[in-house]
């Protein structure tokens, strides 16, 4: 370990990697590499992290993944550059506010396998924030300030105890994939079709008993839209927003039937030499949509659920 840190720091390195070294602390030897814009310290049993990593002023990704951290360490708070933080994998209970507030330039925030109960309303900070991850912890509910993260495009909360989610969650109009899996909601916000680029929405594992009005209004109409016949096809040319949003509806691959939100995504495998008379021997996954997951419970299918870490 003390070799790659002298190699790095008179390499004038921008990289280190100490994953894997069995550090219970971090070397305060590794500050004086300035120059650093990626540190690597996952699988270790890091417990803390030294002050003086405030001279990092140049760290854009920091991986403290698989390691024993109880809370988030406060220097965090001071390396104004990060992009990419991941804390993974560690027994955080608490994200500090006075340290969130500091992270104004994060685009990636994966705190996925801890213990927290709640995210602080200074989130609203990270006004670049594209990926947020808090799979797998006890999340009881979502800050409304979340809202204020108009640049999130993917937020996964799988796996944790939120029988609500903020209506504010309706502004971040670039959200394309909502993963909130394996919770306790029995609704979903009303205006959730606001979000017209969302093109995966995981709710599998929830309380829910109906789709939000707009999807099942949705569906009806592009339902209707397949008779030539009905009052419904014959006046959409009379309201081009209605019939653009439309555009972008799909067809599950089990039932073939419309959907505009993609409620699970799934893959099933082919045999290039089989089924595409291919030379090839490989197997390899196709993605497939399903509208339902009364669809992906029917028997005698071979379509899978695609898991996130």
């Amino acid at each position: 370990m003390a070799e790659s840190v002298v190699r790095a720091l008179y390499g004038k390195a921008t990289s280190l990697n100490l994953n894997s070294k069995k550090m219970k602390d971090v070397p305060t030897c590794v500050s004086t590499i300035t120059n650093l814009s990626v540190l690597l310290l996952n699988n270790n049993a890091i417990t803390t992290l030294p002050a003086e990593l405030l001279s990092l002023r140049h760290l854009a990704e920091l991986n403290l993944g698989n390691n024993s951290l109880k809370e988030v360490p406060a220097v965090l708070g001071h390396l104004e550059s990060l992009k990419k933080l991941y804390l993974f994998r560690n027994q955080i209970t608490v994200v500090p506010p006075e340290v969130i507030g500091g992270l104004q330039n994060l685009v990636v925030l994966n705190l996925n396998h801890n213990q927290i109960r709640s995210l602080p309303p200074d989130i609203k900070s990270l006004s670049n924030l594209q990926h947020l991850s808090v799979l797998d912890n006890k999340l009881e509910e979502v800050p409304a300030e979340l809202g204020h993260l108009t640049k999130l495009s993917e937020i996964n909360l799988t796996s944790n105890k939120l029988s609500l989610l903020p209506q504010q969650l309706c502004q971040c109009k670039d959200l394309t994939r909502l993963h909130v899996a394996r919770n306790q909601l029995t609704s979903l916000p009303e205006g959730i079709r606001a979000l017209v680029k969302l093109q995966v929405m995981d709710v599998a594992g929830n309380k829910l008993t109906i789709f939000p009005i707009e999807e099942l209004v949705a569906r009806f109409a592009l339902l209707e839209d397949r008779n030539r016949s009905s009052l419904v096809h014959r006046n959409l040319p009379h309201y081009p927003c209605l019939t653009a949003l439309l555009a972008n509806s799909s067809c599950c691959a089990l039932c073939l039937g419309p959907f505009l939100t993609t409620w699970l995504e799934c893959v099933h495998f082919i045999s290039l030499k089989k089924d595409m008379k291919m030379r090839s021997s490989l197997t390899i996954p196709v993605r497939a949509l399903l509208c339902s997951y009364k669809c992906f419970n029917t028997d005698g299918h071979s379509y899978y659920g695609v898991a996130t870490r």
